[in-house]
């Protein structure tokens, strides 16, 4: 039986991952503190800080057929791979299409240029380090997969999620939404990504992969999103300019409109896949994932504290701000 140990998988798609190992019948262990959740029914767990002196002890004296890291820590990785190099067939490394140095350029692939890691505290320089010392310890027998934004339920960036959310939240409401001219989305759900990680694992694929989905316009998403909410409000859009004057910001994070993202960036959306289809990649419509999205959201709370977005009193205050 394949034996696979997940370095993580408590959290969203480390949890994803066991489930559908476990789903086929495989051996799982997850090590992780399992502060961000409880592991899959039926899958091993062997809680340990990773920071501390004998972290992996009790897995290092196994012989694995599969690891997967999910952290982007700099000092996780490297100790990871000092005491489990040796003990493993196969190393996928999970990091991310942030560690390019350019978002100004449609369509580059994996070989375009990585950001110089100056700073570990940085997201994406400490993607690159991780690349960098996985590279150097497992050579050949090594997957990095490079996903951008991934979106299905479960999710709690709330990023992709928050305009099916918002929508829904407003039936017949005026929604602000960014200007949409020339704008991309590029996600990859969450389900599909797992699937995929497990099965390139399971054929020992090595190299670097954009592990991202379609590009579509943020258009086409934004109205698929009013389509399955049911909004029949209007969509007010505002340009970039006054968006910024009224300290709106992008992509993400508190008082942001999510998905939306400067033109000079106009890249980041827009990533080579060609490799990731070559290699077996699939994806699910938009229209399921949308589904799936507010089904949980649902569940969540529509009007719950998010880590993205505007509150709807913060987008009622700018839409009336709009309106004068």
């Amino acid at each position: 039986m394949t034996r696979t140990l997940i370095l993580g998988g408590t959290a969203w798609l480390g949890r994803e991952i066991a489930e559908q190992l476990v789903a086929r019948g495989k051996d799982v262990t997850c090590l992780a503190r399992g502060e961000s959740g409880a592991v899959p029914r039926g899958v091993r767990f062997v809680r340990s800080d990773r920071r501390a002196p004998g972290a992996y002890d009790s897995v290092a004296g196994s012989d694995w057929d599969e690891i997967i890291e999910l952290t982007y820590d700099a000092d996780l990785v490297t100790g990871a791979l000092e005491a489990l190099a040796d003990n493993t067939q196969h190393w996928t490394l999970v990091s991310s299409v942030s560690v390019y140095a350019s978002n100004s350029e449609p369509s580059a692939d994996e070989d375009a240029a990585l950001v110089e890691p100056t700073d570990l505290d940085n997201y994406a320089h400490a993607k690159v380090a991780a690349e960098r010392a996985t590279t150097e310890a497992i050579g050949d027998r090594l997957l990095i997969a490079r996903p951008g934004l991934i979106a299905g339920p479960g999710d709690t960036s709330d990023r992709f999620s928050y305009w099916v959310s918002r929508m829904a939240l407003a039936p017949r409401e005026p929604v602000l939404v960014p200007d949409v001219h020339d704008r991309a989305v590029q996600y990859i759900d969450v389900r599909d990504l797992a699937e995929w990680l497990i099965d390139a694992g399971r054929r020992g694929l090595a190299g670097v992969y954009n592990a991202v989905g379609s590009e579509r316009e943020l258009s086409t998403v934004l109205l698929a999103a009013a389509q399955v909410a049911g909004h029949v409000g209007e969509l007010i859009s505002a340009d970039d300019d006054w968006l910024i004057e009224q300290n709106v910001n992008y992509w993400a994070g508190p008082h942001s409109l999510p998905l939306w993202l400067p033109r000079k960036d106009v890249g980041f959306a827009r990533r080579s896949r060609s490799r990731y289809l070559a290699a077996g990649g699939t994806e699910r419509s938009l229209t399921l994932t949308l589904e799936d999205v507010l089904a949980d959201e649902r569940t969540r709370g529509l009007d719950r504290e998010r880590r993205a977005g505007l509150t709807r009193e913060e987008e009622n205050l700018l839409l009336d701000e709009i309106s004068r």
